[in-house]
């Protein structure tokens, strides 16, 4: 791929010429007191280019490590989900929640007259983690109906509007 230059507007600081253009990943920073900088494009990587010495910036890249859920940790979910018919796990417990979408959650349950156990995720990291694993769902709360994923605390709303929540809740109570 060519390179190519294009002139963008400058701001001048004493140390540094700043661009004003929006730039993702920036890859390095010329100090100049130079009014104008030249922004080189090539192979979608800019960079700012003047006179003096440079600051290289790479970008941060992000490892994945290796997968939160051992089988030990997926064992005592299972078990857990399983314990009873309706497992809510969610920041804090019923009686005091800590996060306004489990609360929500909590007072649906609580409306509809449904016994629940409720785990707090916020006291074990490691359970927090493999659960986002074994439900395949990145947010809390996470509720579990007769041992199946049922959904977050929108998916409960809607459901709960619906009368879905309470048929679901009722086949799962007569099982």
């Amino acid at each position: 791929m060519a390179l190519r230059s294009i002139k963008s507007p400058t701001l001048i600081t004493p140390t540094a010429v700043v661009s004003s253009s929006v730039i993702n990943k920036p890859q390095s920073i010329r100090f100049s007191l130079k009014p104008t900088a030249t922004l080189a494009v090539h192979n979608r990587q800019p960079s700012f280019y003047g006179i003096g010495s440079y600051l290289k910036l790479k970008p941060t890249k992000f490892r994945c490590s290796a997968s939160a859920l051992s089988p030990q940790l997926k064992d005592t979910l299972e078990k857990l989900v399983n314990s009873e018919k309706v497992v809510l796990f969610m920041k804090g417990n019923k009686d005091f929640p800590m996060c306004g979408f489990s609360n929500t959650v909590v007072q649906i349950l609580k409306n509809l007259n449904v016994p629940f156990e409720d785990v707090n995720i916020l006291e074990n990291e490691m359970l927090r983690q493999g659960l986002k694993e074994y439900s395949n769902w990145p947010t809390f709360p996470q509720l579990y109906i007769g041992g199946e994923f049922f959904g977050g605390c929108d998916i409960t709303i809607e459901a709960f509007k619906s009368g879905e929540l309470q048929e679901v809740v009722e086949r799962a109570m007569c099982s």
